[in-house]
């Protein structure tokens, strides 16, 4: 037994979960469309500023983008008993698979099939499993799909951005 788990979100989709040093992460990228409460998440980012809570969909594998404004509203979107990423967990993940400077190629999903070419030092020997999802600038634009990602840390750098750690 790895000691992976799964994990609900309110909506019903099940994540599969993978245990890191003393960490659980989920090994999926987050696709939940209602706040914990049941209130649902607009769709449609119009641009990276809202103040009000949206996402945009990707199709399978690559989960949904969500704005910040979502990630800090108070009704949360994170399964029960998750949350997002604070600078200093990331920071913790980032030392346990050898620091900065290759820590993402261990996180990274292998190959080719998301990843664009080469797609060097991808081994996802973590299990982590992550994914190119780029980042959403408004509308349909998707900038570096297949070739970037990036997640939050819920710890904020002004009243509409956060740090965030990129793959």
């Amino acid at each position: 037994d790895d000691g992976s788990e799964t994990v609900t979100d309110i909506d019903g989709n099940i994540y599969e979960t993978v245990i890191i040093g003393d960490q659980v992460w989920m090994a999926e990228n987050l696709k939940v469309t209602h706040y914990n409460n049941s209130d649902e998440i607009i769709t449609g980012i119009s641009s990276g500023s809202s103040t009000e809570g949206a996402y945009v969909v990707y199709d399978d594998p690559y989960g949904n983008l969500y704005n910040w404004a979502t990630i800090v509203d108070g009704r949360g979107i994170c399964p029960t008993d998750w949350h997002i990423p604070s600078d200093e967990e990331w920071m913790e993940l980032a030392d346990f698979l050898g620091g900065e400077e290759v820590a993402g190629g261990k996180m990274k999903e292998a190959g080719t099939e998301h990843w664009l070419p080469p797609n060097e030092g991808a081994t996802n020997e973590s299990g982590f499993t992550g994914l190119p999802a780029g980042w959403n600038q408004g509308g349909s634009d998707f900038p570096y799909l297949g070739s970037y990602q990036a997640f939050f840390s819920i710890n904020e750098v002004s009243d509409n951005a956060a740090f965030a750690w990129s793959l």
